[in-house]
């Protein structure tokens, strides 16, 4: 079984959250906390394997929080739950190793996923024999997966910038849009909305406003 920590200052959501979790085979609660003091005082005595993190605490900047675990020794792995769409937010998890990054609200079914495809990695990584560069390569290639399949060549960090777009997005957003939000090209936004649309996480609509070709526009589902 992996141990699993939430951390959420929202007693309502926390308890939603341990639901999921007991729904996920091969997971358990061993704890919550409320703020940055609790969740510290609960690694050090329940030694999680994961922590479902919030970013905003009424005590602490959750990524904050995971700097604090680092140098106390912990090397739990840190999933982070939280409203925060902001770009800055979604990097800095990535810099501070986080596995996933999930958006609220969410639904049972993206929560699974999500916590099926990290239980998938950290089986790999603990199975992993590291012989040569190969293996090394191997081994990189598991503990930087996305949380979902994705296209060769898409970057998760991208994806994940593309989707908070478009979630913070009052209405929808057409590819140059979202380009400009996020600081990549338009072509590069656009592939990263068609793969959302595939997938049934957005929906497109076409906008004949303007002469020549319609206008393709992104909304979340």
């Amino acid at each position: 079984m992996i141990d699993v920590l939430v951390v959420d200052d929202d007693f309502r959501v926390a308890a939603i959250h341990r639901g999921f979790v007991k729904r996920t085979p091969g997971f358990q609660v061993v704890g919550t906390a409320a703020n940055g003091e609790e969740a510290l005082r609960a690694a050090a005595e329940l030694r999680p394997d994961l922590v479902l993190l919030d970013l905003y605490l009424p005590d602490a900047f959750g990524l904050d929080l995971v700097t604090k675990l680092r140098a106390e020794g912990h090397d739990c792995d840190i999933m982070v739950i939280t409203a925060a769409r902001e770009a800055d937010a979604v990097r800095a998890a990535v810099r501070n190793g986080a596995v996933s990054y999930l958006l609220k609200p969410f639904g049972f079914n993206d929560f699974r996923d999500r916590m099926e495809q990290y239980a998938a990695q950290r089986a790999g990584l603990k199975a992993a024999a590291v012989r040569d560069q190969a293996d090394v390569d191997k081994v990189f290639s598991r503990a930087t997966a996305p949380a979902v399949s994705m296209p060769k060549g898409f970057s998760p960090e991208t994806a994940a910038l593309v989707e908070a777009a478009l979630r913070e997005a009052d209405g929808s957003l057409s590819a140059a849009e979202c380009a400009e939000r996020i600081g990549v090209s338009r072509v590069s936004a656009r592939r990263y909305l068609e793969h959302l649309t595939e997938r049934g996480k957005a929906e497109v609509t076409l906008n004949y406003s303007g002469r020549g070709r319609p206008e393709r526009r992104y909304r979340w589902q």
